[in-house]
């Protein structure tokens, strides 16, 4: 007898995931897949069969071996929600340690206005080859389709040139910081984002969602202080401006453009990330002429790439499309709690890889 393995990339199963998270699902279960059908191989090799009227998991029959039970899973908005939202504290929390990673005595070797062009382009990309298997399975439709009203695009130019500003400021404030404590100030985001949620979106926040904010700015003062020197706070002037500075971006066009998605529901949410990620490529090929051309000219453009600055761009590019779910599925508060919960993991790996030292008021002020 023999096991076929199916392929996930080609069929789908009705009513599973829905279209726009299936690309990165069936990569996922291709990998269950090989590992499960590994052990159904060997099991088999072993004689004993349970039964011959065997289903796969795409409804065909398969012939002796072992039992399966054939598992619809039927996901609704929430449980999407929750599921990206994971998969975003994961992606978030080796984010700012691939960054610090990637520089070589100190310094990046490679230009950070092409790695966010690069970003952008491969987000982008993810964007397009989901929405070609979604034509290719229920055909182009009025919420599917990338042509659309002038009105509807020239919204994504703002969040686009804030993400811009935000991602560079994201490299330089390494000078200042370090990956734990680059996590402990992000959490001002959570801040700015839910204060402009209130202005912008006009939605009530709770008074725990308040005294929460009130919470995590002192967990982050309190994760700052500095004992050993003469410096009351770790880090300088200067990064905690950068920090503030950032906050106000990322929360000012994250509540915009979940304002974007959200005023369209129907809206396909790969349409709209590729019209958010095209102005960003043209936002930061404008960055590269201007600070960059030069070098990008004479040492070309991937110089002093390395596979930990391709496996950052990776991890940008993922968090950047888990963002948008997450937007779409659940909110901007829930999308700044999960680096609440990345900036501990963050700590965590930074104190094998960097030899972080984890104090008390950064253990108080974390959690």
């Amino acid at each position: 007898m023999s096991w076929t393995q199916p392929d996930r990339c080609t069929s789908r199963v009705p009513g599973s995931l829905p279209e726009d998270v299936e690309l990165l699902s069936c990569v996922l279960m291709e990998v269950l897949d090989t590992t499960m059908w590994h052990h159904l191989i060997a099991l088999d090799k072993g004689g004993d069969a349970v039964g011959d009227d065997i289903e796969s998991l795409h409804g065909k029959p398969l012939s002796g071996g072992m039992f399966l039970l054939k598992l619809n899973l039927e996901l609704d908005a929430e449980t999407i929600g929750t599921i990206v939202t994971l998969a975003l504290t994961i992606l978030t929390s080796s984010q700012a340690i691939l960054i610090v990673w990637s520089k070589r005595a100190g310094k990046y070797e490679y230009s950070v206005t092409t790695a966010n062009f690069s970003v952008e382009a491969l987000k982008c990309a993810l964007s397009l080859a989901a929405l070609g298997r979604i034509w290719r399975s229920e055909g182009v439709t009025e919420d599917n389709r990338l042509s659309t009203s002038l009105d509807e695009v020239i919204v994504y130019p703002i969040p686009a040139v804030l993400y811009l500003i935000k991602n560079l400021l994201q490299y330089y404030i390494f000078a200042y910081v370090d990956a734990p404590g680059y996590q402990i100030l992000k959490n001002l985001n959570i801040i700015s984002t839910g204060v402009l949620y209130r202005i912008i979106l006009k939605k009530k926040l709770s008074e725990i969602q308040w005294a929460a904010f009130i919470l995590l700015c002192a967990g982050c003062t309190t994760a700052q202080l500095d004992s050993s020197s003469d410096h009351v706070l770790q880090t300088p002037f200067q990064g905690w401006m950068m920090a503030i500075v950032m906050a106000l971006l990322s929360g000012f066009a994250g509540v915009y453009t979940e304002a974007i998605i959200k005023k369209r529901p129907s809206r396909n949410i790969n349409v709209q990330n590729f019209w958010l990620y095209v102005f960003g490529m043209v936002f930061n090929a404008i960055a590269i002429l201007v600070q960059d051309f030069d070098a990008v000219m004479n040492k070309g453009f991937f110089y002093g790439y390395s596979l930990i600055t391709t496996l950052m761009i990776l991890n940008h590019a993922l968090s950047g499309i888990a963002v948008s779910m997450v937007m779409k599925y659940a909110d901007n508060i829930v999308k700044v709690y999960s680096t609440s919960v990345a900036m501990i993991l963050t700590a965590v790996v930074s104190v094998f890889l960097f030899r972080f030292h984890l104090s008390l008021a950064f253990f108080l002020g974390s959690t």
